[in-house]
């Protein structure tokens, strides 16, 4: 199996009014090697800064959670767990701050949803660890990053699965399989609801010949709502 690399992603929500909750994401940039021009909630790789942070509130298995925070600030502008100017956070984690460097952090609004770790590609293999948060009353606007990113969204789920449909977004694989998952719930509530409902299990996709034809297929135990897909619709990064 090749080697992964450990990374998280922050799936934040905000309800509105008489329809499904809206899921922030950000379109990456055409040019980026790992996901060119895919929609895709905010996250990366787990830094030393999360780590060195982590061990340092006493809990190691913090620094997935740390790293989702952090990545949701610099590549959307919306900190969850962290008060204070948002844009000065972002200013000073693009300078080489680490997240340990910012007002104090509390992880404790992020929920675990999955864990995801392909593993088709010889290289860039990362082994995401997925949460959901509640978008804060008083975050400002979401703001794009301008170098990873090409533009943030407010989306449902059934919206951006639906734009996806009609070669409109282009969503890899996980990304398809966590906004079915999604689009099942009504409000913010029933998503924090479900994540809780459901074990956390390290998902590996796998190739099954079936009379229909290749597919690309995931557990059938673990919440999800579609669990296969045939390769030849199947983004897989």
């Amino acid at each position: 199996m090749t080697q992964a690399i450990p990374a998280a992603t922050l799936i934040v929500l905000r309800d509105r009014p008489g329809g499904a909750p809206e899921i922030l994401m950000v379109e990456r940039s055409a040019a980026m090697a790992f996901a060119g021009g895919a929609l895709v909630f905010p996250g990366g790789r787990i830094d030393p800064g999360d780590r060195a942070l982590a061990v340092a509130m006493g809990d190691g298995d913090l620094a997935p959670r740390l790293a989702a925070i952090r990545e949701t600030i610099e590549e959307a502008g919306i900190a969850i767990g962290v008060d204070g100017d948002v844009a000065a956070m972002r200013a000073a984690l693009a300078r080489g701050a680490t997240i340990g460097d910012l007002a104090p952090v509390d992880p404790g609004a992020l929920v675990p949803y999955a864990r995801w770790r392909p593993d088709h590609m010889p290289v860039r293999v990362f082994d995401t660890c997925f949460y959901v948060a509640r978008l804060p009353g008083d975050a400002p606007p979401a703001r794009v990053d301008a170098t990873e990113n090409v533009r943030t969204l407010w989306i449902t789920a059934a919206d951006a699965l639906r734009a996806a449909d009609r070669g409109e977004a282009t969503l890899l694989f996980p990304t398809r399989c966590v906004l079915a998952r999604l689009a099942a719930q009504g409000d913010v509530a029933g998503v924090l609801a479900d994540a809780r409902r459901w074990p956390v299990r390290t998902i590996t996709p796998w190739i099954e010949q079936r009379a229909e034809g290749s597919f690309v297929c995931i557990p059938d135990d673990l919440g999800y709502p579609v669990t296969a897909q045939p390769t030849d619709r199947a983004v897989r990064g």
